[in-house]
């Protein structure tokens, strides 16, 4: 196979992030600053804007934490120099490091860190160029593709396994020969891929060896697969399509016995459920929905079907991430709202700040995350022309606005 070369000699190469400041990358690929400090208009909340390049830079999916080192750096992707490459912000000084430097790609393929994850034991990322998946050491930059997909598929969302001894992600058949698919610029093609019923295939790669293995597989698209964040035995990956016709959206997969079983069956009939994701202690998944009479809840409930929590709300909201259940984040909106728990139900929700984010293509969504920690999120908006990285700093949650709808 093939190892992609990054080529980290850049020099002179002048990037305008503000009308009076140019910044030059250096010889080892480096960014000065693009830092801009705000505070939100409407909560007064401190708001740092980690990226101001002229060109679009997001965040992994907000499934897929992208801090290292101790959380002292933040992987990101951004357009610059009309590429896409991978790049990691030092949250203690906030400069910029370029880690790839990588070819396009002809349409239909492209380069694209949506999916990318970190190895949550060693400062190691995946990420896919093309049909190979590449590793990527974040010290040395040595990079090395140890699986390479075969003609006829796409792949879906990579994540790494507690123990980092495995990376996990789905593939299933590429039907864009029947009909028009982009489904990260609109969806285009969503409901027809779910209508084919694409063979679909998990797929879990050695991290030392790169021995790969196919774990399950069915004629039924499978997509967003999320590996416990403590338990090295378990992952969720869901029937993808429309939230209240798939057959069943959560599942989870024990990866020794290669069981199978649904999480948090449907109940009525239209009834939607989505955007699920592992709390910390890689137990408890959470989730929100809507039944088939159009009334929200927010839940959580734990891989084995037991400890079903579900809490009416009446807002709208979009992706949502907490890591428990004391207090969550929502980007629904134009606004990263909070939901706080009171013992019984939740408070809210309230406003941290606003996003204001078009939502055009999925590297526009915000997909708001806490950091490890729990004072900080993570979102990306593109409500200065480009997308760019934000986080927020937490207020405390009684002197956030309430959401008017």
């Amino acid at each position: 196979m093939k190892t992609i070369q990054f080529l980290l000699a850049i020099s002179l190469l002048a990037a305008n992030i503000s009308c009076s400041q140019k910044s030059v990358i250096s010889e080892k690929g480096k960014y000065p600053p693009e830092l801009v400090k705000l505070s939100d208009r409407m909560t007064g909340a401190s708001i740092q804007q980690l990226t101001s390049y002229k060109g679009n830079s997001h965040h992994f999916y907000f499934t897929n934490p992208g801090w290292f080192e101790n959380d002292q750096k933040l992987l990101f992707s951004s357009d610059r120099n009309n590429r896409t490459n991978l790049f990691a912000i030092d949250l203690k000084n906030y400069s910029i490091q370029q880690l790839t430097d990588l070819e396009p790609l002809p349409l239909p393929l492209e380069v694209a860190f949506f999916s990318a994850c970190k190895n949550p034991i060693k400062d190691e990322a995946f990420f896919w160029y093309g049909k190979e998946l590449i590793s990527l050491d974040l010290k040395t930059l040595q990079s090395s593709a140890i699986f390479k997909m075969d003609p006829g598929w796409k792949n879906s969302m990579t994540n790494c396994s507690a123990d980092g001894k495995y990376v996990y992600f789905s593939i299933w058949e590429d039907l864009s020969h029947l009909f028009e698919v982009d489904l990260l610029r609109g969806y285009v093609g969503f409901t027809e891929t779910w209508e084919a019923k694409p063979h679909s295939k998990i797929i879990r790669v050695s991290t030392e060896s790169s021995n790969s293995e196919v774990l399950f597989e069915e004629n039924y698209w499978i997509g967003h697969l999320n590996t416990s964040p403590s338990r090295s035995d378990l992952i969720t990956f869901c029937h993808e399509g429309p939230w209240n016709k798939v057959d069943n959206r959560i599942w989870c997969l024990n990866t020794e016995t290669k069981e199978v079983w649904k999480v948090r069956p449907r109940t009525h009939e239209g009834e939607s459920v989505g955007h699920e994701y592992w709390y910390a202690d890689g137990e408890t998944i959470g989730f929100h929905g809507t039944r088939g009479d159009g009334s929200a809840f927010l839940g959580h409930i734990r891989y084995d079907n037991t400890g079903l929590v579900e809490v009416d709300f009446s807002k709208h909201t979009g992706h949502i991430h907490s890591n428990d259940k004391n207090l969550i984040v929502g980007d629904g909106g134009g606004v990263i709202k909070l939901w706080k728990w009171n013992g019984n139900t939740y408070d809210g929700p309230r406003i941290l700040c606003e996003h204001k984010s078009s939502m055009k293509t999925q590297h526009s969504h915000p997909h708001p995350r806490f950091n490890a920690r729990g004072d900080k999120v993570l979102y990306t908006t593109d409500v200065t022309g480009y997308c760019n990285v934000y986080q927020v700093d937490l207020k405390e949650f009684e002197s956030l606005p309430i959401v008017e709808e």
